[in-house]
């Protein structure tokens, strides 16, 4: 199986492994999981950003993903740009934990960038 579609899979994971840090805290009361109050400010929104930015990048990726390797793109592009999509993820998350936001947007466009290479992979590979 390719890497691409491992990567598929770990981009389904990361977006609930975003949050997870914050829920760690023992304010979070895991009967009302998404009280507004819990996620208001600070760490917590951050984290939650991340999860709320991570499902909302992985339609793209994942049907990138999916297009590319239909379409006939090179699978040695695919598996290293899917890669490469992963690792901007991983910065993005971390960025966004730390409350960096001009690395956090700059791996977020990369991200996009890298999407946007596998869904034409076809055409350039």
């Amino acid at each position: 199986m390719p890497i691409a579609l491992w990567c598929v899979l770990v981009a389904a994971i990361l977006p609930i492994l975003s949050a997870f840090p914050a829920k760690l805290d023992k304010q979070f009361n895991n009967a009302k999981p998404r009280d507004p109050n819990y996620w208001r400010e600070g760490f917590r929104a951050r984290a939650q950003g991340a999860q709320a930015n991570g499902f909302e990048a992985f339609p793209l990726f994942a049907v990138a993903v999916f297009v590319g390797l239909s379409q006939g793109g090179d699978p040695e592009w695919i598996d290293r740009l899917a890669v490469l999509f992963i690792l901007l993820r991983l910065i993005y998350v971390f960025c966004y934990w730390m409350d960096r936001a001009t690395p956090r947007s700059i791996s977020w466009f990369a991200g996009f960038l890298t999407c946007m290479g596998l869904f034409t992979s076809s055409l350039w590979s």
